[in-house]
Formats: C-alpha cells, sequence, structure tokens
C-alpha cells in the first residue's frame, strides 16, 4: 500500500504557550522607535472621556497593527486581542465602534490629529535612519520622490458615498500619495483621501490637496527637494503651476494633444536618441527626444484666469516624447506615429541639472512603481471599507495609511537598502516573518519568544531584531 506523502497528524487537546504573530515583535519595535504609541494618544487625548480605560491613541494604533498583520475590518482585532502577551489588554469590539463613531462626529480634526501623529513619527523614523543611510525617502540625487495616483475601491453594497465610477464600476475613488519605492525610497504612505466613486482622475483641486497633505507628512527639511510624479490624469496646467510655485520639480505624463501631433510631425530624425532601461542598458527599439522646441505656441487666453485658472503652461515645462514599436498584435492609436507607440511626459527638470533625456525618461518610466504601492494598501486594508458611513470610513482609511507606515517602518529600520525584504510587498512580509508561529518562555526572569528551529527566514527575524534594538 503506497503511503501518503503528506504526514499523518492529530490534534492534541493539549495547550501551550504559543503566539501565531512572533513577527509582529519587530512591528512593535518599529513602534517604540516612532514613538507613534505616544504620538496618538496625544493626538487623541480629547476624544478620551474621564472614565475610560482604554487609551484612543492605543485603541487606533491595535487596530492599524491589525491590519498589517493581514486584517481588513474591525472585528480582525480579536487576533491582537487574543494575543496580550505581545500586545497588552486590546480594547472590545464594541469599544472600538464608539471610538469610530466619536470620530466621526468631528471627521475633520480628527484626521488632521491622526496625520499630525503619522507626520511626527515619520520624522523620527527617518531621523533614525538618516546616520545610517542617509535620508530614507532620498533616491540618487537628492530627492524625494512622491508619486499621486487615484485608484478605485468597489462597494459590495450602498455605502455614503458609493457611486458609479468612470470604468462603469460601483464605489469609491481614493487619491493616494506615496514615497517612491526604489532602491533608496520607503515606500511609505503619505496620504490617502477618500473620493466618492464619481470623482474625476483628472481634477486638479484634488490633486493639489493630496500633494498639500503628502508634503506635510514630510520632514520639514526634506519638502524643498521633492519631484513629484504622476500620470496624465494630473496633467493640469493649474497643478503644475501649484508645484512650480512651490518650488518643486516635476516628471508628469503629458497627453498626446496640446500641439504634440505637430511636433511629432516636424522634428527631424536625427533628434531621437537611443532610450536605455532601469539598468542602465540601451532598450532595443525605443527611442527619446525633447519636443519642446518644435512645440507650436500657445493660444491667446480666450477666458479669465480668475475665474478658470492659468491658461498657459507654466515657465520652464518641458515636453519629451518616447517612441517604442507596439509588441506584436497590438492596437495602434491615434496619437501613434508611423508604426511608433508615442507616449509624452512634461518635466521642469532643467537642461543645466545634467539629466540626459534617457535618463529623464527612465525617471519618469520609474512612477509604475507607485501600482505596487496602491496594491500593497489594498492588500493592507483599502480593499474593504467596512462602515457604511463615509465619515467612519475616512477614520478606516487614515488606519489603512497608518498600518502601511507600519510595515514601512518595519522594513525602513530592520533591514538594509540592498537586503530583498527591505522591499517585500505586505502579503510576502507577513507570510514569511510577522506571522510565524513561537512560543513563550520564561527564563532568567525575563520572558522569551522562541521560533521555530528550521524556519527559512529566521536569519532575517534575527538581523531585523538586531537592528531594530540597536536604532
Amino acid at each position: 500500500m503506497k503511503r501518503s506523502p503528506v504526514p499523518n497528524l492529530v490534534l492534541d487537546p493539549v495547550r501551550e504557550s504559543l503566539i501565531s504573530s512572533s513577527g509582529a515583535l519587530l512591528l512593535r519595535e518599529a513602534i517604540r522607535i516612532a514613538g507613534v504609541d505616544r504620538g496618538l494618544s496625544r493626538a487623541l487625548s480629547g476624544w478620551r472621556s474621564p472614565r475610560a480605560i482604554h487609551d484612543p491613541g492605543k485603541v487606533l494604533l491595535d487596530l492599524a497593527t491589525a491590519v498589517a498583520l493581514g486584517g481588513d475590518c474591525l472585528a480582525d482585532v480579536a487576533a491582537v486581542r487574543a494575543q496580550p502577551a505581545v500586545f497588552g489588554p486590546v480594547a472590545s469590539d464594541p469599544t472600538v465602534s464608539r471610538l469610530f463613531a466619536a470620530l466621526a462626529l468631528n471627521v475633520e480634526e480628527a484626521v488632521t490629529a491622526i496625520r499630525e501623529a503619522r507626520a511626527q513619527a515619520r520624522a523620527a523614523v527617518w531621523a533614525r535612519r538618516r546616520p545610517l543611510a542617509g535620508a530614507p525617502g532620498r533616491r540618487a540625487g537628492g530627492q524625494v520622490v512622491v508619486d499621486l495616483d487615484a485608484t478605485l475601491v468597489t462597494a459590495h453594497s450602498d455605502k455614503e458615498g458609493a457611486e458609479p465610477t468612470f470604468k462603469r464600476g460601483y464605489g469609491f475613488a481614493p487619491m493616494c500619495a506615496f514615497v517612491d519605492h526604489g532602491v533608496h525610497g520607503t515606500g511609505e504612505t503619505l496620504a490617502v483621501d477618500l473620493r466618492p466613486g464619481k470623482a474625476s482622475p483628472w481634477n486638479s483641486a484634488d490633486h493639489i490637496s493630496t500633494l498639500d497633505a503628502a508634503l506635510a507628512q514630510l520632514p520639514g527639511q526634506e519638502r524643498g527637494q521633492v519631484l513629484v510624479r504622476a500620470d496624465t490624469g494630473a496633467c493640469s496646467k493649474a497643478f503644475l503651476h501649484h508645484i512650480t510655485g512651490a518650488g518643486l520639480e516635476y516628471s508628469i505624463g503629458f497627453p498626446g494633444r496640446e500641439g504634440v501631433q505637430a511636433a511629432i510631425e516636424a522634428i527631424p530624425e536625427q533628434a531621437w536618441r537611443a532610450a536605455i532601461d532601469g539598468d542602465g542598458q540601451p532598450r532595443d527599439g525605443a527611442q527619446v527626444a525633447e519636443l519642446t522646441a518644435w512645440m507650436p505656441p500657445p493660444t491667446k487666453p480666450t477666458r479669465s484666469p480668475a475665474r478658470f485658472g492659468p491658461q498657459e503652461w507654466p515657465t520652464g515645462m518641458r515636453v519629451i516624447a518616447r517612441r517604442e514599436r507596439p509588441h506584436p498584435g497590438a492596437q495602434l492609436r491615434l496619437t501613434d506615429h508611423n508604426g511608433w507607440r508615442i507616449t509624452c511626459f512634461a518635466t521642469n527638470t532643467p537642461r543645466s541639472a545634467g539629466w540626459r533625456l534617457a535618463d529623464l525618461e527612465v525617471r519618469h518610466r520609474q512612477r509604475a512603481r507607485c501600482e505596487d504601492r496602491i496594491r500593497g494598501l489594498k492588500d493592507t486594508g483599502l480593499r474593504n471599507l467596512p462602515f457604511h458611513g463615509y465619515a467612519q470610513n475616512r477614520i478606516w482609511v487614515e488606519v489603512v495609511a497608518l498600518a502601511a507606515d507600519l510595515l514601512a517602518w518595519t522594513q525602513t529600520l530592520a533591514f538594509g537598502e540592498h537586503e530583498p525584504a527591505r522591499r517585500w510587498e505586505p502579503k510576502r512580509l507577513r507570510f514569511r516573518i510577522l506571522a510565524v508561529a513561537g512560543r513563550i518562555i520564561r527564563t532568567g526572569r525575563r520572558r522569551r519568544v522562541r521560533l521555530p528551529r528550521d524556519w527559512p527566514w529566521n536569519r532575517l527575524i534575527d538581523t531585523g531584531w538586531a537592528n531594530l534594538r540597536t536604532a
């Protein structure tokens, strides 16, 4: 008889002192270093009643921890409550619900308080990391790269603010801002602004407010060297003027109109240069060129700037095009030219900065990493908005952003820039590090957690713990 390769196990009724989230010790250490527990407690002190047992800051932090570990609703805080040896006393579900109801009564002040606590914690993390590896949000070139993008969150029931979306779905359309997640970036979630489903991805006012909220999250000394990246949805004259007025740089997708077609027709063939890939190697079948000198002059404004905003593009804007042969079977678009797929972006990075056209194009194309951060955010609670009320869901979105920050801060402080775990997405980080089971023992008047002997990622956990304890 052939034996099954799977061990024949039975459930033993004897219970031991185990925890199911041993890797969360790294989260707890990151919280201690960032001081986000103390910051939230101070920020939300106004919402604590005189006879309350649980601090509102601790309640939100416990919920954010549950979301960071994989939860997506209020009830999932039970997994944190079941491990008091790690997380301490945790509020009951009714207490958490009452806190959300209280915060929703004055949602603007609550959101502002939570964001201020996150900004203070971020400054502490960046200050701790800077002596080791420089400012953690800066990329090569000394800039902090902030990526903006809108996304859609499907609602499966009738909730306040849920509406038909521009992609014929139903739900919400939050606007997000992240620190770039390259070799020198952290991938932190700077801002998530919840918007009704019918909100336009091209709304310049939403881009401006989200960018301002994102800049407020950065340490003060880092706000002057920021590169703002976004897709063509953000390419409005009002938004580009706002960035320019703040003294920042931008790299924004530029639509194939506004004279682009005329410039493509007029530009000489020798103006095209070879494009490169992310490793700096030549990219087959791709070329880049600057269209600025061949763009037709702007037409005279016919509307009042006071009512309709600026009517001309900001001074110093450059338009750069990339052309590439579409892959076999791809359908050409109206903006394509002579069989070439044409894409453009606008930037105000001056020629004197020393960037080659190919380097600027790669820098802009790397904004696609923003999609990875959105996917990670949806794996960290954004996929589900658990409340019917719009105000409560705004608080939930702030908890999601805090949970994403806890993961990013843990990776930033625990792992070096060249350690692969430094850039793992939340799902992999949870499955390999955070969710490992452990045994609690008492020895030498101390409680210790022992991990499985043959767990493949013990080295990463040990390294992360050592780095956090010495940070």
